[in-house]
């Protein structure tokens, strides 16, 4: 998670340097606020827009681009937390934007309640992951910001926007999905159901038969993703489809050895090992490919989709059309084998339905995600210069919070509603109060 150096005083910091998750980004702002309500924050803008200072708000920092930071304001909004109204009959819950995934998660179990997919950690802010698109694996069901129904959005002049389908819908098409480019999100309405449960079935299987099968693995099962892990022929496969039950979870001996010892103990000494010695990886990958055994269990959605990563990587993911993912797969395994590179990371593959979020990497079309990840503090550029080159030619859109080098004129080109949205920040932000670095490279100035 981001961390903070730093003095509290009545309400703000003195503001230190802030640092995301991963490391690989640092920044030092002038001002830190950590507001408390929605008043708080409107202020907070309001007072940054009249000092001359860019505004921006940050979660738990598990972006690994610099979409939050700034030499301006940073708004801290975890004391903006907690559920505010549970609409049974609507089947929705309004929810404060600080509130983490894992604390909504655990709330709405309790209430027996449940979102409908989610992704595969839940440390993020719920307005953090869904500004940045954060997503799940599903053949019907989609993103988190996908399940929104209506937002709040301070904007640039400290009003209060609700957005909605029916209210300000043109804004809601756009800031599901909004980079923190439109304001700052200060509640989300998701919709909910009934808690149920899935059954997961997790798989080895080979490169060659998990590729030949894509297809069928996807119209077979509600949510189907898999690991390919570099220099080997080795996948480990997931299918989480739900259940009559009765819940079956994981013991807590096989849970543990799985979950916490196989895939973030051992494999945080055999990535150590790796980034000392890069000569050992490919025996390393594959002893660690064959440790995984198949397993099936059963459980509410939160613990089947989610589970706990601990072991700290730089990360680059591409959303490419869902019928050019094996093609992708398979020339970023040529190019592996063909290189001097050294990759301790599984590749990851995922699926999404189409949405219609104006800048959603899944916008209008069928997707599926490919994404590769290095080692903290292992070199990553040429990997990832060298996958970008493959997913940029099936005309791939980049995870807005994770690495990418593409820029707002590669963005007019693989979004057909990319100029909808950039009209729309011009109106709502002309004077760019939520702008940064990162937004002048993708949305342009």
């Amino acid at each position: 998670m981001g961390t903070q150096s730093s003095t509290r005083t009545a309400g703000a910091t003195t503001p230190g340097t802030w640092r995301n998750w991963a490391g690989n980004v640092t920044a030092r702002p002038a001002r830190v606020v950590a507001p408390r309500t929605v008043e708080e924050v409107r202020e907070a803008v309001r007072r940054a827009a009249a000092d001359g200072l860019k505004v921006k708000a940050v979660g738990t920092g598990h972006s690994f681009t610099s979409a939050a930071a700034t030499d301006g304001v940073l708004v801290r909004p975890q004391a903006l937390a907690g559920i505010r109204r549970i609409d049974r009959e609507a089947g929705t819950v309004t929810v404060a934007a600080g509130t983490a995934l894992k604390d909504l998660n655990a709330a709405l179990a309790q209430e027996g309640l449940s979102l409908t997919n989610m992704g595969d950690i839940m440390e993020q802010t719920v307005s953090g992951a869904t500004s940045t698109g954060t997503h799940g694996t599903g053949r019907d069901s989609a993103s988190i910001a996908a399940q929104i129904r209506s937002l709040d959005l301070v904007t640039a002049d400290g009003e209060l926007l609700t957005c909605s389908e029916k209210e300000n819908p043109e804004v809601f098409a756009a800031a599901r999905v909004g980079i923190g480019a439109l304001g700052i999100v200060t509640s989300i309405t998701f919709a909910v159901e009934p808690l149920f449960l899935l059954t997961a079935r997790e798989e080895p299987m080979s490169f060659e038969r998990v590729t030949d099968e894509f297809e069928q693995h996807w119209a077979e099962n509600e949510h189907f993703e898999f690991y390919w892990f570099p220099h080997t022929g080795n996948c480990n496969t997931k299918r989480n489809n739900r259940s009559a039950g009765p819940a079956a979870p994981n013991g807590p001996v096989s849970g543990w050895i799985e979950d916490e010892l196989l895939s973030n103990g051992v494999f945080q000494a055999a990535c150590s090992l790796g980034r000392a010695v890069p000569a050992t990886i490919p025996s390393i990958a594959r002893v660690a490919s064959r440790a995984l055994s198949a397993r099936t269990y059963t459980d509410i959605p939160y613990k089947v989709f989610t589970s706990p990563r601990r072991v700290r990587f730089v990360e680059m993911e591409y959303a490419l059309p869902r019928e050019a993912a094996v093609g992708a797969l398979r020339e970023l395994r040529a190019m592996v084998d063909a290189s001097d590179l050294r990759i301790s990371f599984p590749v990851e593959v995922r699926t999404a339905p189409a949405d219609d979020i104006a800048l959603s990497t899944a916008s209008g079309r069928e997707t599926a995600y490919v994404a590769v990840h290095m080692y903290k503090g292992t070199p990553y550029q040429a990997y990832f210069t060298a996958a970008e080159r493959i997913f940029t030619a099936h005309g791939g859109r980049p995870h807005w919070g994770k690495v990418h080098t593409r820029d707002a004129a590669y963005f007019s080109e693989v979004y057909p509603r990319f100029g909808e949205f950039t009209a729309l920040r011009d109106r709502l932000d002309p004077d760019r109060v939520f702008g940064n670095d990162y937004l002048r490279r993708v949305l342009g100035d």
